[in-house]
């Protein structure tokens, strides 16, 4: 895969491109991607997804409101997995947020970047002002050769699926719908760093993830995870928080891995979150701490034991 930071982007060959955010790639997201790849294959296109950097909302909203469902190196991570040719992050700020819808599908979109085929969610907006939508991409297609397809909003329980209502759901301990949503859990990507060893004293020891700092965090608490690590999953239970009992202070991401030993700092780890168990709590002492940790291993291998779980058992659990 192609990946695009810059504003290169030049194709020499016809491509078919979708439009988004992207934020989270739930299943609205993956309809656009999914039809954008089958009419490349379809029409010999290169197959393009075209999003931003940063996130528009980094530019117009206040700095505390910010969060993201999928850090970049995340969504880059899982376009790979999708198999698009082309993800590009183009650069966006006040000044490029100016410019005109019309500008920007004909001059950016039809001309240099060589679109047959654009795809777009049927309440897509762009553009200064955000003045752009489907109606007008396809009457500007029209009269160059270019196909626009809209497609319409996937729905969930009667409403429709974006990354507001799955950020929501996530701050909402909502885990399981904002799963269902997402299409595969909530995952956190990142880099294992020591902590403070303790886990490891009290017969639990654990590895810290180093996320992203633009990351959205579920509430503080302790959820039922499972680890991919050197492609072979671990189950285990993940405390988001700052370990008030230790007296700790900064947000850390630890994670008790049943059945595992290894020292694997530096490593990058993807830790997936299927079950809220508890929210976070200051203990009496070390040994209440140790105690509950149990019954929570106790809960969570309940629940990788369940039905409720067989939804997302992949091949090599089955």
């Amino acid at each position: 895969m192609e990946h695009i930071t810059n504003k290169q982007v030049t194709r020499n060959r016809p491509t078919a491109i979708t439009l988004g955010n992207f934020d989270g790639l739930h299943q609205g997201h993956r309809a656009l991607i999914h039809l954008t790849k089958q009419f490349a294959l379809e029409e010999g296109l290169e197959s393009v997804v075209f999003s931003f950097s940063p996130h528009p909302r980094f530019v117009f909203q206040k700095e505390e409101d910010l969060a993201l469902i999928m850090a970049p190196s995340e969504k880059k991570f899982t376009m790979e997995q999708m198999g698009v040719d082309t993800y590009i992050e183009y650069p966006f700020d006040k000044e490029f947020a100016a410019t005109s819808a019309e500008d920007f599908a004909v001059k950016l979109l039809f001309e240099q970047m060589k679109c047959q085929v654009l795809v777009v969610g049927e309440d897509y907006h762009f553009g200064s002002h955000r003045s752009g939508n489907y109606e007008m991409l396809r009457r500007l297609g029209e009269k160059r050769g270019v196909k626009v397809i809209a497609v319409p909003s996937v729905r969930y329980e009667n409403e429709r699926v974006s990354s507001t209502r799955i950020r929501r759901c996530l701050m909402d301990q909502k885990l399981e719908e904002a799963n269902i949503m997402l299409t595969e859990p909530y995952f956190i990507l990142g880099t294992v760093v020591e902590g403070k060893k303790l886990g490891r004293t009290i017969g639990f020891p654990t590895i810290n993830i180093e996320a992203h700092p633009l990351k959205l965090f579920p509430p503080n608490g302790v959820y039922a995870t499972k680890t991919l690590y050197d492609g072979k999953h671990y189950y285990g239970v993940t405390n988001i928080g700052k370990n008030p009992t230790v007296n700790g202070t900064q947000k850390i991401v630890e994670t008790y891995l049943f059945d595992f030993h290894q020292t694997i700092y530096g490593e990058t780890v993807q830790t997936y979150f299927y079950k809220f168990l508890r929210s976070e709590k200051k203990f009496a002492d070390i040994a209440e701490l140790q105690a509950q940790i149990a019954v929570n291993t106790k809960e969570a291998k309940a629940y990788f034991a369940s039905k409720a779980y067989a939804h997302w058992k992949t091949e090599e659990e089955k």
